[in-house]
C-alpha cells in the first residue's frame, strides 16, 4: 500500500493560524472548506504517492537538501488568484524559495527516483486559502472582498517539511532545518 505526500515550506505556528482564520473565512462566507485539509504552506513538490519502504530514501534527501541550504525569511503581501476557484497569499520574493525546489527536485530525480511528471515543472510560490470548491458564484463575491484586502507577514524560513495524508487530511509528518553555514 502506499501513502500519499507533498513536500513544502510551513511558516511558524503564529502565521498558520492567521492563515487558518483566513481559510475559515473562506468556508463561512463562501463555502469552501478544502483548503483546511492541510495546514498553512508553500508547495515545493506537489502530492505523490510512495510505499512506506520507501519512505526513509526520500526523506534522506529531503534532510540532506535541506542540511545544504541556508535559512532565509519568506515575505507573504496581500492576495490573487490563479484559474476560477483559487485564491492565494502572495509570496513577495520568489528567489529563495526557487533555489531550495531547484535543489530539492534535482536530488529527489537523481537519488530518490523521482520523475519529472512527479515533480513537476510549473512552480509559482504561493500560499492557498481557497481552492477545488469554491463556486463560481463564491469566488466572484470572496475575490472582490479579499482583492480589496491587505496581508503582510514575514518569517524566517528554517525547515523543508514533507506532509502525509491521513486519510482525512494533511499532517505534517516531519521537518528537516535548513543548517548550511
Amino acid at each position: 500500500m502506499s501513502n500519499l505526500y507533498f513536500i513544502a515550506l510551513v511558516p511558524n505556528q503564529n502565521i498558520r493560524q492567521k492563515v487558518f482564520e483566513l481559510k475559515n473565512e473562506m468556508r463561512e462566507k463562501y463555502g469552501a472548506a478544502h483548503a483546511l485539509k492541510s495546514p498553512a504552506h508553500i508547495t515545493l513538490v506537489m502530492p505523490f504517492r510512495r510505499k512506506e519502504a520507501e519512505e526513509e530514501l526520500f526523506c534522506r534527501v529531503i534532510r540532506e537538501t535541506a542540511a545544504d541550504m541556508k535559512p532565509f525569511f519568506i515575505e507573504l503581501e496581500d492576495f490573487d488568484v490563479f484559474a476560477q476557484g483559487v485564491i492565494f497569499i502572495k509570496v513577495k520574493d520568489h528567489e529563495n524559495i526557487i533555489e531550495v525546489r531547484k535543489n530539492l527536485v534535482k536530488n529527489l530525480r537523481n537519488d530518490a527516483g523521482f520523475s519529472p511528471k512527479e515533480t513537476g515543472s510549473r512552480f509559482h510560490p504561493h500560499m492557498t486559502i481557497a481552492t477545488r470548491d469554491l463556486t463560481e458564484e463564491n469566488f466572484d463575491s470572496a475575490w472582490k472582498a479579499f482583492s480589496e484586502r491587505t496581508f503582510q507577514e514575514k518569517w524566517l524560513c528554517e525547515s523543508i517539511s514533507i506532509l502525509k495524508h491521513n486519510g482525512k487530511h494533511w499532517d505534517i509528518y516531519n521537518s528537516y532545518p535548513l543548517m548550511s553555514q
